[in-house]
């Protein structure tokens, strides 16, 4: 029988997601992949496997899972309450999802999308190069009840490894370059868009999430002269109306609306996962210090596996408890005796 993901519920945005596709803007096609990457390497650091694979992002809201092999699983990103058979999990660890035990996942506590990672990653069809679902581009879709995702060979069999995630749910301070139309919004908004406290809107999805602020909207000079350029993930758009929207993996290609600044790639999954109650301020970086950043930030993605340790658990509670091999190597006793004969 080949190994296979059976989903028995499933939450409104449970999507099959990677590190999308990169390259296609001159087609018309944005990159997409997960709204915060950094939960899939997070997740393929506990697994030990290549950051490539893709997993199930789970937004706002779980499932119900079934594998039909024994299976290595990790879950990262906004935490949820998830549990096999009723044991209790450990988020932000790996752990063994024995073959028809039901792995159940709730509604997110903190942040917006949880990520299900599965050892040898979910081996549907490439599309474009890449597994992950582009809903506003028509590739993939939503999964629901009863759908069957195959899995890829796993070789390895460690699970029971944690480790800290990196911090980006509690929102904070959101580093952003100038665009080309910086120059249209006056010194002193520009200053007041630093200066003040923003909330992501819930009506947000994976194109871009819509801010929420008090006091008077930040317009630019001849907006309505500007024409369509090209766009990408982390750009600023400010709306009609003054209104930042923040653009996501699955954003359009281009877009006329004046742009105030792009969010840094490091930074991006700050948006994305800023949940109720959670408060966004943006500061202006200079480019070297961007480019520095980014640097820093791709080498603490590479060091995530030397990060992970083991996971301390109760082992009446462990139901996976033989995959720690907690025994490995024993003898029988005879030995010693038999030497000293």
């Amino acid at each position: 029988m080949s190994r296979a993901l059976i989903i028995h519920r499933a939450g409104p945005q449970v999507t099959v997601q990677d590190r999308g596709r990169p390259g296609l803007l001159g087609q018309g096609l944005s990159q997409g992949g997960a709204a915060d990457p950094v939960a899939l390497a997070e997740g393929a650091a506990l697994l030990r496997q290549p950051a490539s694979h893709a997993a199930l992002e789970m937004a706002g809201m779980g499932g119900a899972f079934e594998v039909t092999q024994d299976t290595r699983i990790a879950l990262t990103g906004a935490p949820m309450a998830a549990s096999i058979d009723g044991q209790a999990l450990a988020w932000n660890a790996s752990h063994l999802l024995p073959a028809g035990a039901r792995l159940e996942i709730g509604a997110a506590q903190r942040g917006i999308y949880g990520y299900l990672h599965l050892g040898g990653g979910v081996a549907t069809d490439p599309v474009l190069g890449a597994r992950a679902a582009h809903l506003a581009a028509g590739i993939g879709r939503a999964l629901g009840p009863d759908a069957r995702l195959p899995l890829g060979d796993d070789p390895r069999t460690e699970v029971g490894l944690t480790l800290d995630p990196e911090p980006r749910l509690a929102g904070g301070t959101v580093r952003m370059t100038r665009s080309v139309q910086t120059g249209l919004f006056d010194p002193e908004v520009l200053e007041r868009f630093q200066h003040t406290a923003f909330a992501r809107d819930a009506r947000g999805n994976r194109m871009g999430a819509r801010l929420e602020f008090a006091g008077a909207p930040f317009a630019a000079s001849g907006q309505l002269s500007i024409l369509s350029e090209v766009i990408v993930p982390g750009d600023i758009q400010m709306t009609g109306d003054g209104t930042p929207f923040v653009l996501l993996p699955e954003c359009q290609t281009t877009g006329g609306y004046p742009r105030i600044g792009t969010v840094i790639p490091a930074d991006l999954p700050k948006i994305a996962q800023a949940g109720p109650g959670v408060f966004l301020r943006f500061v202006v970086i200079e480019l070297a210090e961007a480019v520095e950043v980014h640097r820093r930030h791709m080498a603490m993605l590479a060091k995530l596996p030397g990060a992970t340790r083991p996971l301390l658990r109760d082992p009446a509670q462990m139901q996976d408890l033989l995959s720690y091999q907690l025994i490995s190597g024993a003898i029988s006793g005879h030995e010693d005796v038999e030497q000293g004969d």
